[in-house]
């Protein structure tokens, strides 16, 4: 696994969030949207990593269609955090295109399991 991008940077990813949601929290008193967003940001990383032990690759695909879909919520809530500004447009471009960049490794690895190339 040391050497699965889709995990190293969804882990990265996660630590992004986590790092954004304390910054929310502390200096920007916000809980709800940055809960949600915590949920889904960290639930990325999470599936990408129960795919390596599922039990099949019907169970594998399914775990990283679910990546996919946390991947796109996450989208939302950074969407909405930017556009209520509760973040500025220069923290949201950088963690949301590293969220894109996500998104894109994900969609490529679950065509290519469907043969959808």
């Amino acid at each position: 696994m040391a050497d699965n991008v889709i995990l190293n940077k969804s882990k990265a990813f996660a630590l992004r969030i986590i790092k954004l949601y304390k910054y929310l929290v502390e200096q920007k008193c916000e809980y709800i949207l940055s809960k949600q967003l915590l949920r889904c940001g960290t639930s990325i990383g999470a599936n990408v990593k129960e795919s390596a032990f599922a039990q099949s690759r019907a169970d594998f695909t399914a775990k990283l269609f679910i990546a996919q879909k946390e991947c796109a919520e996450t989208e939302y809530w950074l969407e909405l955090l930017n556009e209520s500004e509760y973040i500025n447009k220069e923290e949201f471009d950088s963690i949301y295109g590293d969220c894109q960049e996500l998104m894109r490794l994900i969609v490529a690895s679950t065509k290519t399991l469907q043969g959808k190339n």
